[in-house]
Formats: structure tokens, sequence, C-alpha cells
């Protein structure tokens, strides 16, 4: 598995794949949703994570139904999956590896079995390329662990063979560097994306400018791409043409739809959501700001990324 992905081909595929795509690829949306609205429940620490426990083939099944609506990446279940997480439920540390590996396997598996279909078909569908799977790591908030944590769950997901990895929701600049820091002491030789989560059309979840956030990541060649997941669609505009303006790296969104999260309260709260229809029509926006892999976070479902897909393969 490491063999296939090493060197040139593992660095190149995800430029590969955004030219095939014409530019712009298309990234799945929200797996929790999804999950739940085939009725899991996942009101857990673990959240998603759960399933890999409870139900996997039905993970594997949400992938599925992303690639069906035109995901070309798809992320993993384990943005929440955390050794501790896993210990705190009986099982030992040997397990909770397994079942990090496991969120990789599941993915792709789904990539190439749709992948083989799809090239079974008498007439190949264009609007398909075969997507990459991009192993899910959450913030240090998603899980309160020390750096050891996280540093072997990285190590864990790494040896599990991903196509790229995706580190999510960061809130500040010192966890972005962090992360960089990470990547570098461990030499990692995956392609890495790292996305911030945002309050507005100018500033990260701490307050902190995006631009300014940017300065911790320029620099890498461990990470080849930056952006903001997990915030409303209205804020994701300005935000690339920030981004845009400071780098030359691949630019990454995929926010939620709009609604708001009561973490204590554990429920969505009422707000304007954007339907696919208002998605359809920003993501050409977001694509001639500067975008290169745009997709779904919570509360999008294969839907909203089907409507992402038919807008970016319009515009070719």
């Amino acid at each position: 598995m490491a063999e296939r992905i090493v060197g040139l081909g593992r660095w190149g595929a995800l430029e590969e794949l955004i030219k095939r795509a014409g530019g712009c690829a298309v990234v799945d949306g929200g797996l929790a949703t999804q999950l739940e609205n085939h009725g899991a429940n996942i009101n857990d620490p673990l959240w998603s994570a759960l399933c890999l426990i409870t139900n996997p083939d039905l993970i594997k099944q949400v992938h599925l139904e992303y690639l069906g609506a035109g995901a070309e990446v798809l992320v993993t279940s384990s943005y929440q999956a955390t050794l501790p997480g896993f210990t705190s439920r009986g099982l030992s540390i040997e397990q909770g590896e397994s079942l990090l590996q496991k969120s990789v396997k599941l993915a792709c598996e789904a990539r190439d079995s749709f992948w083989e279909n799809v090239q079974n078909c008498e007439t190949l569908d264009k609007r398909y390329n075969r997507a990459l799977v991009a192993a899910s790591i959450g913030s240090y908030g998603a899980y309160l662990a020390d750096g050891s944590e996280y540093r072997r769950r990285l190590q864990v997901l790494v040896e599990a063979g991903p196509d790229l990895l995706a580190f999510e929701t960061i809130p500040n600049k010192l966890e972005a560097q962090a992360c960089v820091e990470l990547l570098e002491e461990e030499d990692v030789q995956v392609p890495s994306w790292l996305c911030f989560s945002a309050i507005d059309g100018i500033h990260v979840s701490s307050g902190e400018t995006f631009r300014d956030c940017l300065d911790a990541l320029e620099k890498s060649e461990k990470v080849v791409g930056i952006g903001i997941n997990c915030s409303p669609p209205n804020f994701i505009e300005d935000l690339i043409r920030i981004a845009r303006k400071e780098t030359e790296k691949t630019i990454v969104v995929y926010p939620n739809s709009g609604e708001i999260w009561d973490g204590k309260a554990k429920q969505w709260l009422p707000a304007k959501c954007f339907c696919e229809e208002q998605f359809g029509i920003l993501v050409k926006r977001w694509r001639e700001a500067g975008a290169n892999l745009i997709g779904g976070c919570c509360r999008t479902t294969p839907t909203t990324i089907q409507a992402i897909s038919k807008a970016l393969k319009d515009t070719l």
C-alpha cells in the first residue's frame, strides 16, 4: 500500500485530479449528517467514528452515495476517532488503532468498487474521476488530548495508506503551526491540506485573521492545500480571495449548510440554511475566486454534492 502512493505518484495525485476535473474538483459532504439520515445514533463523544464500531458497512454505504453524487475526494470517518476515545469504551490501544485504519480502508474500498463499476459501464460516464481518499484529522479541540496522542493518531492514519491528510476545523494559528511542525518532525510522505474554521469573512475561530494564519503554512512543502471548512457559506468567497492573494497552494473549501450548532444543547439552531440551488450558484463564484476543491461539511448531503458537481461540470 505504501509503495503505491509514495513519491511523485502520491504528491502529484491531487494536482492531476484537479486538472482532470477542469481546475476544480469536488469534495464529499457531511458524513455524520448522512449517517443520521440513515438512522444512526451518533450522539456520542466519538461522533461519526462510533459507526466504525457499530456499523462500518453504513459508513461505506455513505461513501458510495457521495461518490455517486459526484464526489472526487472522500474524507474518512476519523475526524473524532481518537485512541483515548476508543479506550474509554473498553477497547485496547491495538483495537483503537485498527479502527483508525479501518476508516481509511472503508473509504478506499468504496472508492475502488465504485470506480470499477464506472469503468465496466459500456459508456464511461465522463462526470466521474477516480476519487482520492483524505484521512481526516480533527483539531486538538475535537478531543481533549495531549500532543503524543495526536502524533500517534497521525502515524496510524499515515500507515493506513490514504492519498491525502485532511487537518480540519483548525481554530487558530498556534495549532496550525503545531500541525506543520508535526508533519516535519515525522517527515510525513502524504500530502496534506489544512482547513480553518471561520467566524466571518476575515477571521478564524480564535479571532485571528485568516491572512495571518496562512503565514504558518505557506513555507511548508508538506502542506499542499489550505482553506476553510465547517463555516457558513456566506463567509467563503471573501476567504477564498484572501487566500488566493497570499498563496499558490491548492485552496480547499467545504462549508456547512449555514445552520448553527449549539454545543451545549447539542442541537442545530434555526438559521439561514443554504439550499442546493444556492450552493449551485455560490460554487461558481467560489471557483472564479480561486477555489480548487469544493465540497460540503455539516448538514450537507449527497444532494448538496450533486448540485455542486453539476454546477462545476456545467462551467466546463
